[in-house]
């Protein structure tokens, strides 16, 4: 089971006591941020929660899957998520 969007306004609404409308602004502000902050380099923490960061990732040789031929892929960004201290006892349960 998973949560969608909807379902996460809902209930973020629901425990922070505002309208959905409000709910869904926080959380599209909170995207915002992340993509600004991750798209210059820095990283977000939200302490006990969770760290987001941006990596980079070295050229390195693949391979098609269709044709089989080798292909160099070119160096690029990817985002690391680590899980904090409150997500990793919510889980451990």
């Amino acid at each position: 089971m998973s949560l969608n969007r909807t379902e996460l306004i809902a209930a973020i609404a629901e425990k922070a006591s505002l309208s959905k409308t409000d709910a869904d602004k926080a959380l599209g502000a909170l995207q915002e941020v992340l993509v600004e902050t991750l798209s210059k380099g820095e990283a977000v923490k939200i302490t006990g929660l969770l760290a987001v960061e941006r990596t980079e990732r070295a050229a390195r040789k693949g391979r098609n899957p269709r044709t089989g031929e080798e292909i160099e892929i070119p160096a690029g960004f990817g985002v690391k998520i680590t899980a904090g201290s409150a997500l990793k006892k919510a889980v451990a349960k």
